[in-house]
């Protein structure tokens, strides 16, 4: 398969991408460490030219993917071309080398690449110094390939005329005898191979020629039809430099089974014209050369799928036949045995007699006692003077108690072919236990048991092919399935970072380090978004996307603040612990004055919405993404519910008992369970040594979620706010706050104590009468827990207590709020029914001067189709279900790890809690016990065994325990 460009190929691309001279430089990215994308542009015409080091370089139509930060070297070609104008392109001398020069003058920039040995990519500027190079390298001992060095163009192979008929009898004349002539002269001619070859044809040479076989070295007239050879070389490249080619790409067909209609086509190797030699293969004809290399590179990993499913075609094949193979070839055996034991068993009854005395000798000499040596010695003597018994015996078996004689048909002249096939000589061994009767009688039994298992193999046959070929096509069927589910498969964009669909159908996404935490808030966080943070070492960014605008939902809320201390120590120390939420307009890139923010690190203004502790229980699960006509019966699957809903789910899971699924090198059953299996709102109890308010015996508070996470009591309070000195820093509405997250230099003392003594706010009680309920209503162990809270909370007021209630987005539905003033002449909130959302939220200004959310950077420019579309958010989301119906059309599945509560009700789904048990085997074993569910149909299989054991365990937070809801009812 041809790899990379010839000599012939640079020429005819040249010459047809001139037509990119004149456009400017957009963006840069690059794929990989030697593979670059130049998006050029000028009015009304887009174009992206596509460098590989080494290899190739063309345009490109299709959509290529790109490394999520810019490396070094792409960083630094942005920075010297962008907005720059293509001003030339150009092949320097006939070498594999392309100038890409871009500006003007002084302002010039020289992008060179070299498509030959290891490749290079070179940044130089208007006088050829580099600037920066891909591989630093020396050639010899003068010429160095650095930064700061002159790029030497007069290295560069120039056009020479083709070698006189003189250079090219010295040069075959120098070859071996029997060297092929294309590999000869391809070193010496700056054409390549395929040029070769082809103008040897042209010019009679036959296929394939040698030295002296096919072309004599001291031959004129074969040194003059190779001259004209040359000279067609030559018009071929005059041609190629002023006109454009067509491109052509050869293939290879590729037989799929026994029969020859059913074939696969390949492409092996790209041309821009039909050679002689490609006469008699298929060949696919493209308008441009550039059209058919960008076609031939971006199909290679789609044709590298149909090769392995046409392999594992090949192998089942090769199966059936191996079975087919193996049961003739079993029926020859018991047929040829038949035939063999009839034969010995008819010569021993044809010499009776003779069969009797030779057994009756040997007994003789063994009852004798002779030693075997001695009747061995016996039995020669006897075979010198011509015994007729004894030349019969041709070896003596003794430790088997066995002799072999040689017996001949004696009635062979005497019968007629037409009446019985003639008896050829045959050894045979004879048992000197059974006389010769039983010795025949004994072959015969041989040639009965052949028969009956010759019988049974022939009954079995049919039986064996027809399993063997169902085997054979329901492989076929998988590969074919698994094949056509991988084409499909479409890549999200939010895949690249860790990601979930709330239970209120609100994508979620969170940074795996610090550069995707800053992409994260950078690039895709939008006005409106919510942004999750925890304040815990490797604690990930999550972003919660809100393209409606409308407030986000407790429960998203909750499930977003699991995910982000999910990901980080906690899961490995087993700590529960909360995290908090801040609108997109709070978190800023600008540092106060005197420091500075390092990557991924973020300011927050003002004041943080904390969450309640969040248990560290994750699920994994399935998403099957729907084709467009299933969509609609899956309407509000992922919805806000009510009340009562809710507090069927909480009975539900607080029902469910489960079962751990062992792992072979999880030894952490039973162990440290109560660490991350405690109830989420009890953090404080623990630490006053009370029991958790509410809960069951799984640790799960029963009640709507409303109830569990934000009741209207001052026990919420105790709960959701612990001691202020310990979970955070509040600040009143007329003063603001910084907070800084992330990795970054800390504050000064001075400036922490300011901000510190600025921001402590005290929180108060209820009134009398919510007391004296609260207070009938308290279960054994609260009493005492009453009286330190009316201690703690005994200087807050009504209206900071709504206030911060409001904050902490307890009431659920937004509620209009009005104000009446008390005995103290403080206004006090009061609420009246709760009315609907009028219109999305309009976003807020960023502060401080903060780079607007979603904006684009300097350097990170993207087409608009490129970006995520945030309008088409929600209708995507909509198409990815966890509750397939088996009337439903599905492309692909997609493994996803969410907190457990947003996965509840998906088909397939196991627990996960922090463990000892190995990512990839806990992802392994869940998807086995998926694939053995009897409710799954034959085609979510499929689907699931189509998913890569790499994207499996990615987004699990480290060692697991896998446990699974009612396993034994599943497991009977």
């Amino acid at each position: 398969m041809k790899t990379r460009f010839s000599t012939y190929d640079i020429i005819c691309n040249v010459t047809e991408l001139q037509r990119m001279v004149g456009m400017r430089v957009a963006q840069v990215y690059d794929v990989d460490n030697i593979t670059y994308l130049i998006k050029l542009q000028r009015p009304e015409e887009k174009a992206v030219l596509l460098l590989e080091s080494g290899i190739r370089f063309h345009s490109t139509g299709f959509e290529w993917p790109k490394n999520v930060t810019p490396s070094g070297f792409s960083m630094k070609l942005r920075k010297h071309l962008k907005n720059k104008r293509l001003e030339a392109l150009r092949q320097m001398g006939m070498d594999r080398i392309v100038d890409f020069q871009f500006g003007t003058g002084e302002a010039a920039y020289h992008v060179i690449l070299e498509l030959y040995d290891r490749g290079n990519i070179i940044l130089t500027d208007h006088e050829m110094t580099i600037l920066n190079i891909l591989r630093p390298h020396t050639e010899g001992e003068e010429v160095r390939f650095c930064v700061r060095e002159k790029y030497p163009e007069g290295r560069a192979k120039e056009r020479t005329p083709p070698p006189a008929a003189e250079q090219l009898k010295h040069i075959l004349c120098n070859a071996k005898s029997g060297e092929g002539l294309k590999k000869v002269l391809n070193p010496h001619l700056e054409y390549g191979p395929a040029v070769i070859e082809h103008v040897l044809l042209l010019t009679g040479f036959p296929s394939g020629v040698k030295i002296n076989k096919g072309i004599d070295p001291n031959s004129e007239e074969d040194l003059k039809k190779l001259v004209e050879a040359l000279q067609q070389a030559e018009h071929i490249i005059d041609r190629a430099l002023q006109d454009k080619s067509a491109g052509y790409i050869l293939q290879k067909k590729e037989v799929r089974g026994a029969a020859s209609e059913d074939f696969l086509l390949s492409n092996q190797e790209f041309h821009p014209m039909v050679f002689l030699q490609m006469r008699g293969h298929p060949v696919k004809e493209f308008p441009s050369f550039d059209q058919a290399v960008d076609e031939f590179y971006s199909s290679q990993e789609s044709q590298k799928i149909d090769l392995k499913a046409l392999h594992q075609e090949r192998e089942a094949i090769k199966k059936l036949n191996n079975v087919k193979k193996d049961h003739e070839n079993r029926l020859q055996a018991l047929t040829k045995t038949q035939e063999l034991d009839r034969k010995k068993a008819e010569l021993i009854m044809r010499n009776q007699e003779l069969v009797d005395s030779a057994i009756t000798a040997v007994r003789t000499a063994i009852a004798s006692q002779a030693s075997w040596t001695d009747i061995e010695s016996m039995l020669k003597e006897a075979q010198s003077q011509r015994d007729p018994i004894a030349t019969c015996i041709k070896n003596l078996k003794l430790e088997m108690n066995h002799i072999t004689v040689l017996l001949s048909d004696p009635f062979a002249g005497d019968v007629s072919d037409e009446d019985e096939t003639e008896l050829k000589p045959m050894l045979i061994d004879i048992n000197l236990d059974l006389g010769a009767f039983a010795n025949a009688r004994s072959f015969y039994n041989q040639k009965r048991s052949a028969a009956k298992k010759h019988q049974k193999t022939i009954e079995s046959q049919e039986k064996a092919f027809k399993n063997a070929e169902k085997k054979t096509k329901q492989t076929l069927k998988e590969v074919q399935t698994l094949t056509n589910i991988i084409k499909a498969r479409k890549t999200f964009w939010f895949e690249k970072f860790f990601w979930f669909i709330s239970s209120e159908n609100y994508l979620v996404i969170g940074g795996r380090d610090q550069v995707q935490n800053e992409l994260i808030v950078k690039r895709y966080m939008r006005p409106g978004d919510i942004y999750v943070h925890a304040d815990l070492s490797g604690a990930s960014s999550v972003v919660i996307k809100n393209p409606s605008g409308q407030p986000v939902p407790p429960k998203t809320l909750n499930e977003a603040g699991v995910m982000a201390v999910s990901y980080s120590v906690a899961w490995e120390a087993k700590v529960v612990t909360n995290a908090w939420w801040v609108q997109s307009d709070q978190v800023s890139k600008t540092a106060p004055t005197g420091e500075y923010l390092t990557t991924g690190s973020f300011m927050i203004r003002g004041r943080k919405n904390f969450l309640p502790p969040s248990q560290l229980t994750m699920g994994f699960t399935f998403l099957f993404k729907l084709e467009e006509s299933s969509i609609s019966r899956h309407a509000g699957e992922r919805r806000m519910k009510g009340a009562d809903e809710e507090a069927d789910i909480k009975k539900e899971m607080s029902e469910e008992v489960d079962q751990e699924i062992s792992l072979d090198n999880s030894d952490d059953e039973g162990k440290n369970e109560g660490d991350y299996m405690s109830c989420f709102l009890c953090a404080e109890n623990e630490q006053d040594g009370a029991k958790p308010v509410d809960a069951d015996e799984s640790g799960v508070h029963s009640g709507s979620e409303e109830e569990a996470l934000f009741p209207d009591t001052k026990i919420a309070v105790d709960h959701l706010v612990k001691d202020v000195n310990e979970i955070r820093v509040s600040v009143s509405e007329e003063d603001s706050s910084l907070f800084i997250v992330g990795n970054t230099r800390p504050l000064p003392k001075k400036e922490r104590d300011h901000h510190s003594k600025a921001s402590v706010d005290r929180l108060g009680n209820d009134d009398e009468g919510n007391k004296k309920q609260q207070q009938n209503q308290l279960k054994r162990g609260q009493k005492s827990k009453m009286k330190k809270m009316k201690e703690k909370y005994k200087d807050q007021d009504e209206e900071e207590r709504a206030l911060r209630m409001q904050v902490l987005q307890s009431a659920g539905v937004p509620k209009e709020t009005s104000y009446k003033k008390n005995k103290k002449g403080k206004a006090v909130p009061t609420t009246s029914n709760p009315q609907p959302p009028k219109g999305p939220k309009k976003p807020s200004k960023p502060v401080d001067g903060a780079k607007p959310q979603g904006g684009k950077e300097d350097g990170d420019e993207e087409d608009e189709a490129s970006e995520p579309v945030v309008l088409a958010e929600v209708d995507m989301l909509d198409s990815l279900t966890g509750n397939p119906l088996p009337e439903d059309e599905i492309l692909f599945a997609v493994p996803v790890v969410a907190p457990y509560i947003a996965v509840h009700n998906y088909k397939y789904k196991v627990k996960l809690t922090p463990g000892t048990g190995k990512r990839g085997k806990g992802a392994r074993t869940a998807l086995t016990m998926f694939l053995r569910d009897r409710q799954a149909t034959a085609h979510e299989k499929d689907l699931l065994k189509a998913v890569k054991d790499q994207d499996l365990a990615r987004n699990i937070p480290g060692s697991v325990k896998v446990s699974a809801p009612q396993l034994q009812k599943l497991r009977k």
